[in-house]
């Protein structure tokens, strides 16, 4: 598309979703490291507008995957969870208005009970078999030899991973290959497209073959770690050593650098069919992972500090001058974005700002607040200057979850009812906000047996200057003892007036401000 002056249009035809999961943003080269190589990712933040106040909204994976797909705020009403019955994915109005929509991943929880319907509504899908816990293969294949250790509990991934003979064949390098292919068969056959890559890497297992293996740690010995724990303190409690600690690190970089590789052909398809001046390109993640960072590991139960929390954005925007943007962004804008090209609405109450004004010149910013966490959590409030972390006021309850499709993430080694019980005789039938849809809405008191995400003890609410203590080292917070000083008593009092005047703006379950201590 041109417009009349024979530039570029403001508005693309088209729009390429990358989301690599659990993509650190403090480990990319385009953020200023330089602990591992991440080329292809560099060259296409050279050219396109970098966001630098970009953060997670709903977390981890499928709650944050609804913030993008579905644009509302996930974690404030329940854990996990598909697209519920009052809302829609941004792919039914896009297919309603004719824009052609393909989905390629190899991200299992997309394809289970918790995220079994987010596929649905795309004109077509792509599933490449055999990430993580995919439940591909009931054998091993017994002619390989050589798989990397296990994490010491059964797990599908130890029969699947013999059937990976070369790089080609790991779901990783499968995913961008088709994603190229598809890019080659598809281009100039539709009036406008979305494609949604949903790639897994390089969320654990950190599993590579050779010479991506040894890249950041060649001395190692042994079956590579590919499966990091999920735990705080792990070299304070043995949990690792510094030696494994090194390595489980190097495992990630090296997955990291391999998907890097791959994702350089889906840019090199773009490149030979001429689709820069017609097509946007997004490449975002979910969250972080850590590495360490504060002797944390994995995704455990603790405050979400910028580790987790700040996550690379790049957006690649015809006719818009390569540069870095530092509006405050979250995952739910990049719904508000797809909706605004398209130019279509949804029939739910959604939560994002479009970012088109941000990349058309027109704004320096959208918005002042964004709310993240993680449901049965501490409820976070960032904005540019400061980060605060809200923990329980005494119990965790009460608390409740809103769903008409009752599932969570699959855990092997939980009981299901125990992970996440059944609703019972308190169960009422209540609204989301904006809908008339009824839905069940289950209370939990603090004699319950909470669904597991909330299992775990808390250690106070937690404040940092983002703006004097970038890495969030001086906690601000009065978290019991004597406030270090006046100023930071009432700046605690702001913030947590700033989220309770924010929880309420967005008409959050009232129980969420109870169990805070903000009323």
């Amino acid at each position: 598309m041109v417009n009349d002056a024979g530039g570029p249009a403001t508005t693309p035809d088209n729009v390429v979703v990358v989301l690599l999961d659990s993509l650190n943003r403090h480990l990319l080269g385009s953020y200023g490291s330089d602990e591992f190589t991440t080329p292809n990712l560099d060259a296409f933040a050279a050219r396109s507008v970098r966001f630098t106040e970009h953060h997670t909204g709903s977390l981890p994976c499928m709650p944050a995957r609804h913030d993008i797909l579905c644009g509302a705020l996930d974690f404030l009403w329940r854990p996990w969870g598909s697209v519920e019955i009052w809302e829609d994915a941004i792919t039914r109005p896009l297919r309603s208005s004719g824009v052609t929509t393909q989905l390629i991943s190899d991200h299992p929880h997309l394809f289970e009970s918790g995220g079994e319907n987010y596929h649905a509504d795309f004109a077509a899908w792509d599933y490449e078999r055999g990430h993580e816990n995919d439940p591909w293969k009931t054998v091993p294949d017994p002619s390989w030899v050589g798989a990397p250790s296990t994490r010491g509990m059964p797990m599908n991934y130890d029969n699947s991973r013999g059937w990976f003979r070369g790089e080609h064949d790991f779901p990783g390098p499968r995913t961008m290959a088709a994603a190229t292919r598809w890019i080659d068969d598809n281009a100039g056959h539709h009036d406008r497209f979305m494609l949604f890559v949903d790639e897994f890497d390089p969320h654990e297992p950190f599993d590579t073959p050779e010479p991506w293996a040894s890249r950041y740690d060649p001395d190692w010995e042994g079956p590579h770690l590919i499966w990091p724990p999920y735990v705080r303190g792990a070299l304070r409690k043995g949990v690792l050593d510094e030696r494994q600690a090194r390595q489980i690190r190097a495992q990630y970089g090296a997955k990291l650098s391999m998907i890097d590789h791959w994702f350089g052909q889906v840019l090199g398809a773009l490149d030979r069919n001429g689709l820069w001046e017609s097509t946007a390109v997004i490449v975002c993640t979910d969250h972080g992972h850590y590495l360490g960072e504060r002797d944390v590991w994995g995704k455990p139960p603790v405050p979400i500090v910028s580790t987790m929390g700040h996550i690379p954005l790049m957006v690649w925007w015809p006719g818009r001058d390569a540069g870095e943007c530092g509006a405050l962004t979250t995952s739910v804008d990049l719904f508000a974005t797809l909706a605004d090209v398209f130019g279509v609405e949804v029939r739910q109450r959604t939560h994002g700002r479009s970012l088109l004004p941000l990349l058309r010149g027109e704004a320096t910013s959208v918005r002042d607040w964004l709310v993240t966490g993680i449901w049965g959590r501490e409820v976070n409030l960032v904005d540019l200057e400061r980060r605060y972390c809200r923990a329980p006021d005494g119990e965790n309850a009460p608390i409740s979850m809103w769903s008409n499709r009752w599932s969570t993430m699959p855990v092997p080694v939980l009981d299901p009812d125990v992970a996440l019980p059944l609703p019972d005789g308190r169960a009422v039938l209540d609204r989301m906000p904006g809908s008339t849809v009824p839905v069940i809405r289950q209370p939990w008191d603090a004699t319950d047996g909470l669904p597991f995400w909330a299992w775990s003890s808390f250690d106070g609410n937690h404040l940092w200057d983002r703006v004097e203590d970038p890495a969030e080292d001086r906690d601000l917070a009065d978290t019991g003892g004597p406030a270090s000083s006046r100023s930071e008593a009432t700046a605690e009092r702001d913030a947590a007036e700033k989220l309770r005047v924010a929880l309420l703006e967005l008409d959050a379950p009232s129980d969420q401000l109870i169990r805070l201590g903000l009323v």
